[in-house]
């Protein structure tokens, strides 16, 4: 005999209406509470990035006061002496002060100084560059117009830039103000530059200056504010960085590739042996960069130092070079391409390899053709993140021994280095005002520089997915 239930001596799990209702407004508020925290959250994030944009730029443009020996504008044609040619250069040094020409020459003639303007060119200028039909003539012998074929011949453009810079203009920078102030206050600016300054100095200048132009890419380092540049440490970081993208790439997808698709689970020793070198990996992305400064001080510069300095090829150096920043850096952003690239490989769908599998393909084809064009816009963003620490990293480079005061831009993987992150910092560590300027100046540089990088990548990863969809 079936029982029969009454329902209505049961208590029902249904709130009335009323509950009803104040819940439902209690969750709908929790939930405005927490959009308005994530906006906000997001709002403070853009509102910090815009500050220190705001800062960087507002430093690296402004007026500046200064005073000349020679007005710049007057050195070239069109005003801009940094963007002259060789000859251009040569030619206003021989107009403006012919004397000091004669000793730019004088800095690479192959005869003794009592010697130099007696004896015809020929032997002043013993195994440089001899203009046609001059050979026989000396120094004092020649037009304005041979001296400067002369100069230009036989002294580079940077001598010259120098040269100009240094002992013709004579810039010397008596204040710099920031961009909103120049822009808003020149007036204020121009009294207080002639209160302050113009009993002491007659020929003073207020003038609008971009410290980020041209002339500050492709001009090496130098001791003067005015005079100084990015050259050698771009060519550093771009060299660094290409050097650990080439190292770190391969050998971070290629353990991802072993840890996703060779360490099944079937095989309980390399399984285990997997899962210890994943737990490991992961630790490693949070040591601070430092440590793996000493690591590459101890392996790349001294015990591996016959490799990283190039004697084996007979280079001379002590290790301290961009081969061993590379490798260092490298040994920095493994972790973070390797967790990404997992993170990517494991996300290709399951159905892809069994499809290749069961038209006969083995498990390498598999991998090569279909698991890696499918994770790779995953595996770029891994690379993406990796190289973008890589670039902004300094301490690892100065514990293996980065130059803060280098000259020469770097020309292969053995060269002596610097870096952009390092340049920056020494030049905020001066006490001159200007070197702030510089220095935001070169942060603009290293922004684009980033950024160039970020698009190059996210351009292959678009490639990559387009060519999966087909």
């Amino acid at each position: 005999m079936a029982t029969v239930i009454d329902s209505s001596d049961n208590k029902s799990f249904m709130p009335d209406e009323a509950a009803f209702k104040r819940g439902l407004a209690g969750r709908q508020t929790r939930g405005r509470v927490w959009q308005i925290f994530f906006v906000a959250s997001i709002v403070i994030a853009l509102l910090a990035l815009l500050a220190l944009f705001f800062n960087v730029v507002n430093s690296s443009f402004g007026l500046v006061a200064s005073t000349f020996q020679v007005d710049p504008d007057s050195i070239v044609e069109g005003g801009d002496f940094a963007a002259a040619s060789t000859e251009e250069l040569a030619a206003a040094i021989v107009r403006l002060r012919e004397n000091p020409a004669k000793v730019l020459v004088r800095d690479i003639s192959a005869v003794p100084t009592n010697e130099f303007t007696t004896r015809p060119l020929n032997d002043v200028l013993a195994g440089r560059t001899v203009p046609e039909g001059l050979g026989e003539l000396t120094i004092n012998e020649l037009t304005p117009e041979q001296l400067t074929s002369v100069v230009a011949a036989n002294v580079s453009r940077d001598v010259l830039l120098t040269y100009i810079a240094d002992d013709l203009v004579g810039e010397d920078v008596l204040e710099t103000f920031p961009l909103i102030d120049s822009l808003f206050n020149r007036g204020t600016i121009e009294a207080f530059v002639l209160e302050e300054f113009g009993g002491e100095e007659e020929n003073i200048e207020v003038y609008f200056r971009s410290w980020l132009r041209p002339s500050f890419i492709v001009t090496k380092q130098s001791s003067d504010p005015i005079a100084t540049g990015v050259s050698t440490a771009l060519l550093g970081t771009v060299w660094i960085v290409g050097i650990t993208v080439l190292v770190a790439f391969p050998i971070g997808v290629g353990a991802a590739i072993y840890l996703e698709e060779y360490s099944t689970p079937n095989n309980k020793w390399a399984n285990r042996f997997a899962r210890l070198v994943e737990t490991n990996i992961r630790n490693l992305a949070g040591v601070p960069s430092i440590i793996y400064g000493l690591l590459g001080l101890a392996i790349f510069v001294r015990a591996l130092v016959d490799i990283t300095s190039g004697s084996f090829l007979g280079f001379e150096g002590n290790g301290r070079t961009i081969l061993s920043a590379s490798l260092t850096m490298a040994l920095l952003v493994l972790p973070v391409i390797i967790i990404n690239a997992q993170e990517a490989i494991r996300a290709v769908p399951p159905s892809i390899r069994e499809a290749s599998y069961g038209l006969g393909a083995t498990k390498w084809q598999t991998i090569w053709r279909q698991v890696l064009p499918a994770g790779m816009p995953g595996i770029l963003t891994g690379t993406i993140l990796g190289m973008s620490r890589a670039i902004g990293e300094t301490a690892p480079l100065v514990v293996i021994g980065a130059s803060t005061a280098i000259f020469v831009d770097p020309n292969g993987p053995f060269s002596s280095f610097t870096a952009l992150p390092i340049q920056i910092y020494q030049w905020t560590a001066r006490p001159q005002p200007e070197f702030r300027a510089v220095a935001a100046a070169a942060i603009i540089v290293l922004l684009v520089l980033l950024l160039l990088l970020n698009a190059t990548a996210i351009f292959l990863r678009q490639y990559f997915r387009r060519k999966l969809q087909g």
